[in-house]
This record gives structure tokens, C-alpha cells and sequence, in this order.
């Protein structure tokens, strides 16, 4: 999913190191590309599966799936006896998650949640091992807050967009971060503001440490200290 702040040859070879796909993986990836619908592509879905399998994550929560792309990753790196929740506020887009799991080789429990995930996430217990925040940009910090207390010392939680999207503006974003007198930005979307929020909350958490995975729109990744 190259971008006009990633070189595409930075995306092309992180496509031929990543790891191999699969039919299911092939057919989203078709899906997304006749649709237009924003997914965070092979390169960062490698990195998802990897994460996973790093960590020895058995349970993962997603703010957002879409029609279950990053979710079906982060599966296949899970053990048969692991747990993923997506959370999806359109139906249709979670039937097709549902479906693409059926279809899939992965054996995990996938708990499919239709509404909004800040809500959602409530009704589960921790802790959990991974967590994607991928919902309304400017909601990604009160994700991250919605879910802290079910988080565990060693449990990454990763941010997508953190670069890029239709509606974040880079330079606002660093802007924003490096301005030391936090003067106001003129004609700010909510989603830059968001990300900016957000990315300004992580750095400075003292149970965070936060570094940028500068592949598909941008992952930042942060680990529970």
C-alpha cells in the first residue's frame, strides 16, 4: 500500500521478504483493490502474523476490522487455542469477515462483534496480548484508554495510520509533535488532530514505549512496560 511519503521500493521489497499469503489472504487482497477499501496491506500484515508469533500471543482485539484483513493475519500466528475479537460498526463488512474466516486455514476462536468497539470492549475481561487500534482517528487515544486496564506488562498495542490516510495531513501531524509552544493549527482535520493526540499520549506514557514501523500507512507499535 504504497503512499506519497514511502518510497514504493521500500514497499516492493518489504512485498518480496514478507511472508507468503494464501488463497484467503489473495482474495481480500483482490477485494480491496476492486473496492478501494483501505486495508494495511501484505507488507504490514506479515508484520502482524510476526508480532504474534513473537510474542506468544494467544489473545488479540481490534478497534476496527473492516472485512477481517489485519484479523486473518494476526490468526495465522496465533496458537489453535487462541482468541481474536473484531469489532466492525458495518454489518456487511462483518459478514464478510465471518466468511473469510470460514473459509480460511486458520482454527482460532474469532468472536465477531457488530457496534462500536469502545463500547465493546467492555464486555470482555484481559489481559489481552495484542491490540490494533484502527477505528475513527479521532478516537484513537480513547481506544487505547478503554483498554489499558486489560492490558499486561509485554502486550504490544499497535496503531495504524500513524503516518498517513485520506484525512491526515503528515506535516500538521509533526508539526504538531515538535512544536514545543503548541500554538493552534489552523484548519486541522479531526483525524490529524487524532492521530497527533494520540501519538503525543504514547510517547509520553512512562508504561509505553513507542517506535514507528514506517511501512503501508504508517504502524506505530508500543509495548507495555
Amino acid at each position: 500500500m504504497a503512499n506519497d511519503i514511502l518510497p514504493n521500493s521500500v514497499e516492493a521489497l518489504a512485498g518480496l521478504i514478507s511472508a507468503d499469503g494464501d488463497e484467503i489472504i489473495n482474495q481480500m487482497d483482490e477485494r480491496a483493490e476492486r473496492d478501494g477499501f483501505p486495508t494495511v496491506g501484505p507488507e504490514v500484515g506479515g508484520w502482524l502474523e510476526l508480532f504474534a508469533r513473537m510474542t506468544n500471543a494467544k489473545r488479540v482485539f481490534e478497534f476496527g476490522s473492516g472485512f477481517g484483513y489485519s484479523a486473518y493475519w494476526f490468526a495465522r500466528g496465533l496458537p489453535d487455542d487462541g482468541e481474536i475479537v473484531l469489532t466492525e460498526i458495518d454489518a456487511d463488512e462483518l459478514e464478510l469477515a465471518r466468511e473469510y474466516f470460514a473459509d480460511g486455514n486458520v482454527a482460532v476462536q474469532a468472536q465477531f462483534e457488530h457496534g462500536d468497539a469502545i463500547d465493546i470492549v467492555d464486555e470482555y475481561d484481559g489481559p489481552f496480548d495484542i491490540v490494533l487500534i484502527d477505528n475513527e482517528k479521532h478516537r484513537y487515544r480513547e481506544a487505547l484508554q478503554a483498554i489499558e486496564g486489560k492490558l499486561r506488562p509485554g502486550s504490544l498495542v499497535l496503531a495504524d495510520n500513524a503516518i498517513t490516510a485520506g484525512p491526515i495531513d503528515h506535516e500538521q501531524v509533526v508539526s504538531m509533535l515538535s512544536s514545543t509552544e503548541q500554538e493552534p493549527i489552523s484548519e486541522i482535520t479531526d483525524a490529524t488532530e487524532g492521530i497527533a493526540t494520540y501519538l503525543e499520549y504514547v510517547r509520553s506514557h512512562e508504561q509505553l514505549q513507542t517506535v514507528l514501523l514506517p511501512l503501508g500507512e504508517g504502524l506505530a507499535v508500543s509495548l507495555v512496560q
